[in-house]
């Protein structure tokens, strides 16, 4: 979900991706390239990003993920199912 809703702003390269969701997280958040590239591949299969090769600011070939419009379908399901599962927590963490 943190993804696609990044890749929903701009393309980006996996180290960008990264970096995008650990500073806007006030570095909370890491996604190690361990489980960030097998995501990227696993949404690329499902049709939900496009991937094509470029070359960033510092002159590295890097791939570019773009969100398709799969991908923006996905994440509406995605913020939807989140809610839901975050509404749950929320109310057990009330109940007295």
């Amino acid at each position: 979900m943190m993804i696609l809703q990044s890749l929903r702003l701009k393309p980006m390269h996996g180290y960008a991706l990264a970096k995008h969701i650990k500073h806007v997280s006030d570095d909370l958040l890491q996604i190690e390239e361990g489980s960030l590239y097998p995501a990227l591949q696993r949404m690329l299969i499902k049709g939900w990003v496009t991937a094509k090769w470029s070359t960033t600011a510092g002159n590295r070939r890097a791939r570019y993920y773009q969100l398709t419009a799969a991908g923006r379908k996905q994440l509406l399901v995605e913020m939807s199912q989140f809610e839901r599962v975050i509404g749950a927590i929320t109310r057990v963490i009330r109940a007295v």
